[in-house]
């Protein structure tokens, strides 16, 4: 526990004062965020802002859950490894993204196809080692498993290319997700605090409850590797994401960039399919699902009707933007509705929990 409570408390820390240092170094060297010409009118002012900020994220995040295992004189586990390399090999997929639309003024980066090889490549390496049985623990247990999991794995054994199909999916959906919702100042990075709390939260109840603890019941526990460090990453991230708001709240300062929006989603995946709460993400994190369909219905929509829209523009944050709503009202909505989100999925949780007891 009192490794959760420092990596929360140092990547609180570094991120504060590292996103700061980031806005100036940035700015110095130009890198400022292009806006794209189709997006709303009002969002034109941002030009010039600094971007690549997930950068402050990443880098307090992953230093402060190394630095708690030090402090701790405990060991990195093999859960939480897989997790910081899917996360890091994301962050650099969005880097390389961000820093060629800075270096080349526009507001496109990486090709969409060179971008999705990206997402792939990292998701795979991240699917097929989490599956490894040569990195069983004394449990038997890997860090990923091949079943499909809502709360805990529903008991269904898949083929590992189906499993691998299904890791590609939820690494790249949720990643993409993400990058969707970072649209408006702070609106991803407040969301992603509730989000990767919750999971701070059920992987400290799933240590807690864990298979093989005395005292805990066989058919309430839980089969996950390594619970309580998925919690101190969990922690580290949300420590991170918080320090970098007080940077990114309206009016920001800096942008995260797709460095931090495909990082987090991507991190947010892999706490899924670690935590065997697959099909649970889609509750937490209800607001990007929502994002996301609004943009597939607006496409679909658009296509099918040769010209007309249901929303005003897409994502869906943007419709009340031209509805006439002030960014910051959209951004507080959306963060109550990230909040209900949040509670639901944890009071599904902890309700499957005491409905089996």
């Amino acid at each position: 526990m009192r490794a959760i409570l420092l990596s929360g408390a140092i990547a609180l820390l570094l991120s504060l004062l590292g996103t700061r240092l980031a806005i100036r170094q940035f700015t110095r060297w130009g890198y400022g965020q292009e806006i794209r010409d189709d997006g709303p009118t009002s969002h034109h002012t941002k030009r010039g802002t600094p971007t690549m900020g997930g950068v402050a994220i990443v880098l307090s995040s992953v230093l402060a859950y190394f630095a708690a295992k030090l402090i701790t004189g405990s060991a990195p586990s093999a859960s939480a490894l897989l997790l910081l390399f899917l996360y890091v090999g994301m962050a650099l997929v969005g880097f390389l993204d961000d820093f060629i639309k800075v270096y080349k003024q526009r507001s496109l980066g990486l090709r969409s196809k060179a971008k999705m090889v990206g997402q792939t490549v990292i998701a795979l390496v991240f699917g097929i080692i989490a599956l490894l049985p040569e990195i069983k623990n004394d449990r038997g247990l890997e860090p990923a498993s091949h079943a499909l999991s809502f709360i805990r794995d529903l008991g269904w054994t898949l083929p590992t290319v189906v499993v691998l199909a299904l890791i590609w999916l939820m690494v790249t959906a949720t990643s993409n997700a993400t990058n969707l919702t970072d649209g408006l100042d702070g609106l991803l990075t407040g969301s992603s605090v509730m989000v990767f709390g919750a999971y701070t939260l059920v992987n400290i109840w799933q240590n807690n409850q864990r298979c093989g603890r005395p005292s805990v019941e066989i058919g309430t526990c839980y089969n996950v590797r390594d619970p309580l460090d998925l919690a101190i990453v969990s922690a580290a991230i949300t420590g991170a994401c918080f320090g970098f708001l007080w940077w990114n709240a309206a009016p920001a300062k800096i942008f995260m960039g797709d460095t931090g929006s495909l990082a987090l989603g991507s991190a947010l995946a892999g706490l899924a399919i670690l935590s065997r709460t697959e099909m649970l993400l889609i509750v937490l994190g209800g607001l990007f699902v929502v994002e996301t369909l609004s943009v597939m219905l607006q496409v679909s929509f658009f296509r099918l009707t040769k010209g007309r829209r249901i929303l005003r523009m897409a994502p869906i944050h943007h419709h009340f933007e031209m509805l006439g709503w002030e960014q910051i009202t959209v951004v507080i909505r959306f963060w109550i509705i990230t909040g209900l989100c949040v509670v639901t999925g944890l009071g599904i949780f902890y309700g499957e929990w005491v409905a089996g007891i």
